[in-house]
């Protein structure tokens, strides 16, 4: 996916509120590092959907 086609992936958060950092450093419920996870209120919206990209998420299927 180009830079130009990061709009068509969400920008919303990819938690599912299962908190758990395993091993290689990344939570078990949504796949992002701890950088990620703390930086998230600070990212802007391309940078969010970088990586929601990385991590594969295209979003909840139910309203949050």
């Amino acid at each position: 996916m180009s830079d130009s086609s990061l709009s068509i992936v969400p920008a919303t958060s990819p938690c599912i509120k299962v908190c758990v950092i395993d091993l290689n450093g990344e939570c078990r419920g949504c796949r992002r590092t701890l950088a990620e996870i703390g930086g998230w209120s600070y990212m802007s919206l391309d940078a969010r959907r970088a990586v929601n990209q990385r991590i594969g998420f295209r979003g909840h299927d139910e309203q949050r």
